[in-house]
């Protein structure tokens, strides 16, 4: 399996960007940050106090929390059966999340569950330390981030986009409180993995930060998105996909098996120089 880790602060746009990436690439988008935030609105539901941390522990095994995809590819959030997707996108949940997060249990509680997406499936799996604690031998590793104030002003437009408003200065100093929360907590700190590659979305639209997500992974990797490889089936010849085979070949005819192209998958095996046995690993 293929796994791509991608960290960074609240309003860098990891779960945009990763989730379109994810489209591009055939992957799982996993969105770790929506887990924790799940939890988060269930101390709030069960009334828990974040400051009693043996509460919050004993709590733990009795949530039924669970990651279901959509048609479309899109995660959706249940908590005890219920979807609680939008909920958790509440700006309060969130800071309740950043506190829930800065437990070590909570965390240790998740970790099982995040490497088990990565080992089932070719996964994209964004958070604040991916790269770092959960997937520490990722297939490439991307810090994303941006300007404070440009993340303040991303968060400042999506909630009045969803009608809820509240003054820019609040919502930079909420971005700037997060920031220090997730930065200076104990238990597995926001920071960038050593071998991680740096990527600044300052002032970029969300097309031109996705596009560096795919160059990036062609570059660790060989390949990207299905839609780049072109096949000429009656010249019997591929572009995109090297002789030498490796992983840009095996994750096209990976692809290529997903929507059931038996002829592109064919080819593909010609075009790369591929016999079936090659693939076994």
């Amino acid at each position: 399996m293929i796994s791509i880790a991608i960290d960074g602060p609240s309003g860098a746009g990891k779960s945009t960007i990763s989730r379109k990436a994810a489209e591009k690439f055939g992957f799982i988008y996993v969105d770790t940050g929506a887990i924790y935030r799940t939890i988060g609105l269930a101390t709030k539901i069960r009334g828990v106090s974040l400051d009693d941390t043996a509460a919050v522990i004993e709590l733990l095994p009795t949530l039924e929390i669970e990651l279901k995809y959509n048609d479309a590819g899109e995660q959706h959030m249940y908590l005890d059966g219920n979807d609680v997707s939008r909920d958790i996108r509440l700006p309060e949940v969130s800071m309740l999340a950043s506190k829930v997060s800065a437990i070590p249990a909570v965390r240790e509680f998740l970790v099982d569950m995040q490497r088990g997406m990565a080992e089932k499936y070719d996964v994209i799996m964004d958070g604040r330390d991916i790269g770092t604690v959960i997937l520490p031998n990722a297939d490439l590793k991307i810090f994303l981030t941006a300007d404070v104030r440009d993340r303040a002003r991303r968060r400042y437009e999506e909630q009045c986009a969803k009608g809820m408003e509240k003054p820019f200065d609040e919502v930079l100093a909420e971005m700037e409180k997060r920031d220090e929360q997730d930065t200076q907590r104990a238990a597995a700190p926001l920071k960038a993995a050593d071998d991680a590659v740096l990527l600044d979305t300052s002032g970029n639209t969300l097309e031109e930060s996705i596009d560096e997500v795919c160059r990036l992974n062609k570059r660790k990797d060989g390949a990207c998105d299905m839609k780049n490889f072109i096949v000429a089936k009656s010249a019997g010849f591929c572009f995109g996909v090297s002789r030498s085979g490796g992983n840009g070949a095996r994750n096209f005819l990976k692809a290529a098996a997903r929507i059931r192209s038996a002829s592109l998958y064919t080819t593909t095996m010609l075009c790369a120089g591929l016999k079936a046995g090659d693939l076994r690993s």
